[in-house]
C-alpha cells in the first residue's frame, strides 16, 4: 500500500509539472494579448523609416506595419494593424542587419532591445532610447528570448 501511495504522489507531481509546462508553452497559441494604443502626433512629426512585418515560417507568422516616427525630440516605433503568432517571452528588438529570414540572422548581428512585446495583436508604441539613430538599423524583430527564436521581422527603409 505504501508503494502505491508513493507511486501516486510521484505521478501526480510529474503530471502537475507537465501540465504547467504544457500550459506555459502552448496556451499562447490560442490566447491573444490585444493592445490598442494611440499616438498623438504633432505637426512637426516626421516618419523616418517604414516596414512591413512578415512571418519566418509556417509556425511563426506576422503581419502589419511599423513606422519610426520622430516627434518632440524622441523617436517612436509605431506598430499598426499588427498581428504575430503569440509565444512566451516575446521582445521587440531593433537589429542592425536587414532581411532577417531566420534566428541565426539575428544572433549574427547587433541588436537593441526595446522591451517586452505589449501584445501580439493591435496597435502599439515603443520609444527608442535617446540618441538612437534609426538609420543604423535594418530591421525590427519580434524575438523569443527564452528559446532564441525569431517570430517575425520587418525590414526598415526610408519612406517613399
Amino acid at each position: 500500500m505504501k508503494k502505491l501511495i508513493i507511486v501516486a504522489i510521484v505521478f501526480a507531481t510529474l503530471g502537475f509539472g507537465a501540465g504547467n509546462a504544457f500550459w506555459y508553452l502552448a496556451s499562447p497559441l490560442w490566447i491573444d494579448r490585444e493592445v490598442s494604443e494611440t499616438l498623438n502626433l504633432t505637426p512637426q512629426a516626421a516618419t523616418l523609416a517604414t516596414g512591413e512585418f512578415v512571418g519566418v515560417d509556417n509556425v511563426h507568422q506576422g503581419k502589419g506595419q511599423v513606422n519610426a516616427i520622430s516627434t518632440n525630440q524622441q523617436t517612436i516605433l509605431r506598430f499598426t494593424e499588427f498581428d504575430v503568432t503569440n509565444g512566451p517571452d516575446l521582445y521587440v528588438w531593433l537589429v542592425k542587419a536587414g532581411d532577417l529570414k531566420a534566428s541565426g540572422d539575428v544572433t549574427k548581428s547587433e541588436w537593441l532591445e526595446l522591451g517586452l512585446l505589449k501584445g501580439n495583436v493591435g496597435d502599439q508604441n515603443y520609444e527608442l532610447p535617446a540618441g538612437t539613430n534609426i538609420e543604423d538599423y535594418g530591421a525590427v524583430a519580434i524575438w523569443c528570448k527564452q528559446f532564441g527564436v525569431l517570430f517575425a521581422s520587418a525590414n526598415l527603409s526610408a519612406p517613399e
